[in-house]
């Protein structure tokens, strides 16, 4: 039987952070990642500002190696009301996308 099955909502606890994804430690000796795609639906330009080792996240379950004892993970596939978003997004683009317009005419 299958422990952990895809559209699963688990707790887990991250290990590591590269430039591509979080790692994390799932129960059973489950090792999982959330690639940076699966992160948020905003762009994602730091993944420390999402989360750092020892946290833990609760996440959805997008599939499962059995063998491998592999998750492949997401957090923007949750409520947004369940994320915590520290990045500052689209806000410089707001910002500043009048005055380069105005830059661009001249």
């Amino acid at each position: 039987m299958t422990k952990y099955k895809e559209g699963d909502i688990i707790t887990v606890k991250v290990i590591g952070i590269q430039d591509y994804g979080i790692f994390v430690d799932a129960k059973d000796n489950y090792k999982g990642l959330i690639h940076i795609s699966e992160i948020s639906n905003k762009f994602v330009e730091n993944i420390g500002n999402y989360a750092k080792i020892g946290d833990k996240l609760q996440v959805q379950i997008i599939n499962n190696d059995e063998t491998k004892k592999q998750l492949k993970l997401s957090i923007k596939s949750l409520d947004s009301n369940t994320i915590k978003e520290y990045g500052l997004g689209f806000k410089p683009l707001k910002d500043h996308i009048n005055e380069w317009i105005e830059s661009y005419k001249d």
